[in-house]
């Protein structure tokens, strides 16, 4: 049986479209057929048949087809003021629904999690369709693909964008159940990633010494990754550095003990954890956490399939990234990632480690970023506290922070009175106002009693995002060209503001300040290629999946490992040696935020050539300009921001040039 959101079949149709198209041809001055024709077949092809029989369709095509060029400009910003309020009035639903489900404190366990999951509007996108306003939007304007917008973008004004985008915004319908059940499997993946804390209060070293106290837990992947970060300040930290690539490993292949993860009744686990020989007080353990990762990937890939039927133009996940969010061919950012790690520079840079570091690397020392002499955690934690004692000292403060970045006195209030600061249960993010006049929101960790160094750093970068936020929402004009054209342009943003964090406690003196470029020249290329591994093995994971659609989790995680293995081998062996932790699929974005992490790589090409760009002009007037430009092509976006398209090639040469001063 035919339900009622699918679409009448074409040929029911035909003859409709046909009279239709007739009759406004036949109107007097009327010059537009093709105009006319593409319309009427757009709104025939999601035409269904809850929306009316052939007389409506007909009726409603010859009724609301907008010739003349005023008129059509009138509806434009109709639509776009519409879909503006309609979105982000729901937007700002859902941040608040999800509010205390994504913080730290105050937490209602069995009641934040249902509210995080209620969507007011979960059938939107059909009713949209039912009650005729995707219909109106695209019998009148015509959704361009990214061949076209990359053929044609650089040519067209203001008004062909916005069109571009309203229309754009009117996707397939999308059944209800769909959408709930969407909603449910992106929750519990969220939710898996956030609350995945493993106790390392009991882990041991390779010489059984502990290094956390007993109830400590950190946050897989990013807090394992920090800490591991943390052991080159320490002058034993090399022990620890292994202990936590091995945590890395067992929360990579499953292979944890329960009784860490899940200690009875509560309590803290108070064996000795040895991760490299997975021992529990010297007992092998057998009774492990198993595949509940890979289970939720595959959950993720399935649900992607079943939304694979409504996009014929991008009938995969993939597809759907790089052609409809991420606005950039596949095969361009495959060659970009790859062409970051076949860069001649990386013999340089791991020669520069190595001397760094006083040994031979290991596969961990891809996280190593200090590429000046680290300050140990305890000295950087104090200078955080001596301006910021928490996350509402740094809100409170944030306008003085702009201002001693060169924003004038009026933007630095406007723009840092409103970011609202709210310590986060898992990793740091950034929301932006969906409206004008509403604020950004800026999440990040914090220790138990201060905000710290890693909680400032990650608010810095959230920072980053937060101005752009403030900045395409506030001083871009048309509500649909707001914003950047995707998460890597934002991205490039909050990379470059975390390099800034040192500058804004007050760590760096001139001559410091002098050969920062050359630092950060060196340490983006360092973290762009650390990136570009694991942003291969998910999409190499992602095309085996849809090549094996009926994968078992069990199979997923065997792929998985094989990847990056291969992966590995490749790009990294050389220099690292080999990897027993298969540390390139520790990322937990793979299951949180499937298919994201290749922004990532590309958000520190794109801010690496913006901060050269930058080079000699005012940090705050550049930030305002490039933000400002709007919600083009990535690829647009970057010639008017710096003069050239995305490219790798700036950053290899100056990372080059940077090893060259900082060697001299």
């Amino acid at each position: 049986m035919t339900t009622a959101a699918s679409p009448i079949h074409a040929c029911d149709l035909a003859r409709p479209s046909a009279r239709a198209s007739a009759a406004l041809r036949s109107r007097p001055g009327e010059k537009h057929a093709t105009a006319i024709e593409d319309g009427v077949a757009r709104v025939a092809a999601r035409w269904g048949l809850a929306d009316g029989d052939e007389d409506a369709f007909e009726a409603f095509c010859v009724g609301h087809f907008v010739p003349e060029c005023r008129e059509r400009t009138r509806l434009l910003v109709r639509l776009e003021r519409a879909m503006e309020q309609i979105g982000g009035h729901l937007y700002e639903m859902r941040r608040t629904l999800r509010r205390h489900h994504d913080l730290r404190g105050d937490e209602f366990p069995g009641v934040d999690d249902l509210l995080a999951q209620f969507d007011p509007a979960p059938d939107l996108s059909e009713q949209l369709y039912k009650q005729k306003i995707a219909h109106l939007a695209l019998l009148n304007f015509e959704p361009s693909t990214l061949d076209q917008m990359l053929a044609m973008g650089s040519k067209w004004s203001e008004e062909e964008w916005v069109a571009a985008r309203v229309a754009q915004g009117f996707g397939p319908r999308i059944p209800a159940e769909l959408s709930d059940r969407a909603r449910k499997v992106s929750f519990e993946a969220g939710r898996f990633v956030s609350h995945f804390h493993i106790p390392v209060g009991c882990m041991v070293d390779a010489t059984g010494k502990r290094w956390f106290e007993a109830d400590r837990k950190l946050l897989a992947h990013w807090l394992v990754r920090e800490e591991i970060k943390a052991g080159y300040g320490d002058p034993d930290g090399l022990a620890k550095q292994r202990a936590l690539s091995w945590v890395m490993a067992r929360h990579i292949d499953g292979s944890i003990p329960k009784s860490v993860m899940h200690p009875a009744h509560g309590e803290p686990q108070l064996g000795n954890w040895d991760p490299h020989s997975n021992t529990l007080s010297g007992e092998i353990a057998t009774d492990t956490i198993g595949l509940e990762r890979y289970e939720r990937w595959i959950a993720n890939f399935h649900l992607a399939q079943a939304f694979d039927a409504h996009y014929p133009l991008y009938p995969t996940a993939i597809a759907r990234k790089f052609g409809l969010e991420r606005e950039m061919p596949e095969a361009e950012v495959e060659a970009l990632l790859i062409g970051l790690l076949e860069s001649p520079v990386r013999v340089q840079l791991a020669q520069f480690l190595t001397k760094r570091l006083g040994r031979a690397l290991e596969p961990f020392d891809i996280y190593f970023e200090d590429i000046i002499e680290a300050t140990p955690a305890t000295e950087m934690n104090a200078a955080v506290r001596r301006m910021f004692a928490n996350g509402n000292a740094f809100e409170e403060k944030l306008p003085e922070v702009l201002r001693g970045l060169g924003f004038s006195d009026e933007d630095a209030l406007q723009l840092g009175r409103r970011i609202r600061v709210e310590i986060a249960k898992g990793s740091g993010h950034a929301m932006r106002p969906a409206l004008s006049g509403y604020d950004a929101w800026l999440r990040t960790s914090s220790l138990d009693t201060e905000l710290g160094w890693d909680g400032f750093d990650t608010a810095m970068h959230e920072l980053g995002h937060n101005l752009e936020q403030l900045c395409s929402n506030t001083f871009v004009a048309r509500p649909a060209l707001r914003g950047v054209p995707n998460t890597a342009c934002t991205e490039a943003f909050a990379f470059l503001y975390q390099s800034l964090a040192k500058r804004v406690l007050g760590l760096e003196d001139d001559a410091v300040a002098a050969r920062q470029f050359a630092v950060d020249s060196v340490a983006t290329m360092l973290a762009a290629c650390q990136i570009a591994g694991p942003s291969l093995l998910e999409l190499y994971t992602w095309r085996w999946l849809y090549a094996n659609p009926h994968a078992s989790a069990e199979s997923l995680r065997t792929e998985v490992l094989r990847i990056a293995q291969d992966l590995w081998t490749r790009f990294y062996a050389r220099d690292f040696g080999a990897d027993p932790y298969n540390i390139l699929a520790a990322y937990q974005h793979m299951i949180g935020h499937p298919l994201y992490l290749p922004d990532y790589a590309i958000g520190h090409v794109m801010s690496h050539q913006i901060r050269s760009s930058l080079r000699g002009k005012d940090l705050a007037t550049e930030t305002k300009r490039i933000t400002s430009i709007g919600s083009l092509t990535p690829d647009r976006w970057m010639h008017l921001a710096v003069g050239t398209g995305t490219s790798s090639a700036p950053l290899a040469k100056d990372a080059a040039d940077g090893l060259a001063l900082l060697q001299s």
